[in-house]
């Protein structure tokens, strides 16, 4: 936690002198609200001292642990960690396309959609192939509300498995980063709610962790790959967006860009793959499933109408063409994803309970 701090409040002033120096500001939306027309020009790529952060967190961690007793880092860990980097180079490539031809589009959206399939296929192969030292697997070939499968990709032998699995994890990333995407519309909106949904999963990897199955805890216990692992990477997270939040609150220093948004999409998605709470985090992230669904609504709405349902799309922005200031919509919308945060926590640990037969006990 304290690497991954400093990292963030040491490294990002030194990242925005370097983006001005560079002159690589951000180039904003012309059909976006007009109040954001001033942010033109803002520092972007922030989200690459974020993904510095969380790694060097992280490995400070494997270091310490390594040197005290022998332990060496998990495939889980390395895995996530990879599918974060993998989105967070195709979110830099995206940003540097946008500040080198100086307007607000940067990859097309079929050169996006490719790197994603394919980092996503990579991350998906590898997390079911690779044996893990705690013999339970990265990742399970099914869909899981909560550790057990409720939907198995076995049924049809292991090569339709792993087949089915690659596309579910493909619908996961791409859903996953385009939604924290969307929500990164205004001044610390993602970060903020990043922060509290990733301590959100480091509750849930450590009680899996204290629960894994073999050891000598009561109750209900859970065969999922090295969670004190997971539970350090979300905390160093939730950490770097912390720190980053101190020059991302409006008004913006800096902002993440894709390099972040689409890197924090990527490990949200994989580490609710490798806890297995593919469908409990569609609560833990209710915020980015409200903000993607606006945008789909409003999308599809108006192809079959020619009308709207929000005055604009993603909803931050609807609030803000109400008359909410942009601090007000963002402190309001970070409240409504703690209270998502909440109930997936309660929900988590009512499973438990009920699973561990402690419920009429």
């Amino acid at each position: 936690m304290l690497v991954s701090l400093i990292v963030t409040l040491v490294g990002t002033p030194l990242l925005i002198r370097l983006v001005h120096k560079l002159h690589y500001g951000q180039y904003i939306r012309q059909d976006g609200p007009q109040s954001h027309l001033v942010k033109r020009g803002t520092p972007t790529l922030g989200g690459v001292v974020i993904n510095f952060a969380i790694v060097l967190g992280w490995g400070a961690s494997a270091l310490y642990r390594y040197l005290r007793s022998g332990d060496v880092p998990s495939w889980s860990a390395v895995l996530v960690l990879f599918a974060m980097l993998s989105m967070g180079v195709l979110g830099f490539i995206d940003d540097f396309a946008k500040v080198r031809k100086k307007q607000n589009e940067g990859l097309t959206v079929g050169g996006k959609f490719i790197g994603q399939f394919i980092l996503s296929t990579i991350y998906a192969v590898l997390a079911l192939i690779i044996p893990t030292k705690s013999g339970f697997p990265s990742a399970q070939p099914g869909m899981s509300f909560i550790e057990q499968p409720f939907f198995s990709f076995d049924f049809a032998g292991r090569a339709v498995a792993i087949i089915l699995f690659v596309i579910w994890v493909n619908f996961l990333m791409t859903a996953w980063t385009n939604a924290v995407n969307l929500t990164d519309g205004l001044d610390g909106l993602a970060a903020g709610s990043s922060m509290i949904s990733f301590v959100g999963f480091a509750v849930i990897a450590f009680w899996e962790s204290y629960h894994i199955k073999g050891g000598d805890h009561g109750g209900y216990s859970y065969a999922v790959s090295d969670p004190l692992d997971l539970t350090i990477i979300a905390i160093c997270a939730a950490v770097a967006c912390f720190g980053f939040l101190w020059y991302n609150s409006n008004p913006a220093s800096i902002f993440m860009g894709d390099t972040g948004s689409l890197a924090l999409g990527g490990l949200f998605a994989a580490l609710s793959i490798a806890t297995h709470t593919e469908f409990l985090t569609v609560i833990l992230g209710g915020l980015y499933v409200m903000e993607a669904m606006s945008d789909v609504i409003q999308v599809g709405y108006f192809k079959m109408t020619h009308k709207r349902v929000f005055k604009m799309a993603p909803i931050h922005h609807h609030f803000e063409l109400e008359g909410w200031t942009e601090t007000k919509v963002v402190v309001r919308f970070w409240m409504i994803e703690l209270i998502f945060v909440l109930l997936a926590l309660t929900i988590f640990y009512c499973d438990w309970v009920t699973r561990s037969g402690l419920l009429f006990s």
